[in-house]
């Protein structure tokens, strides 16, 4: 991902109806994003292009993620 990408993403991070996925969705980018390999960074993309509640249902534990190429990561972001 270049550096315009990745400055997209993290205002689509930052700019989130619910403060709480902002915070969770900005703080792994800053702190764990560059760990991820393409397909797993592909996969965070995926997540942050989701609904606010939906998201935050998954992030927080309140629903099961049932797609595995995505279950790696909301497990990453619940423990971040």
């Amino acid at each position: 991902m270049d550096r315009q990408d990745y400055e997209r993403l993290r205002w689509r991070c930052i700019r989130r109806g619910l403060l709480e996925v902002d915070i969770a969705l900005t703080r792994f980018l800053d702190e764990g994003f560059d760990k991820l390999d393409d397909e797993q960074q592909q996969a965070f993309v995926e997540l942050a292009d989701m609904e606010d509640h939906d998201l935050w249902h998954l992030i927080s534990g309140q629903a099961d993620i049932d797609d595995p190429r995505l279950a790696p990561i909301v497990n990453l972001l619940r423990k971040s």
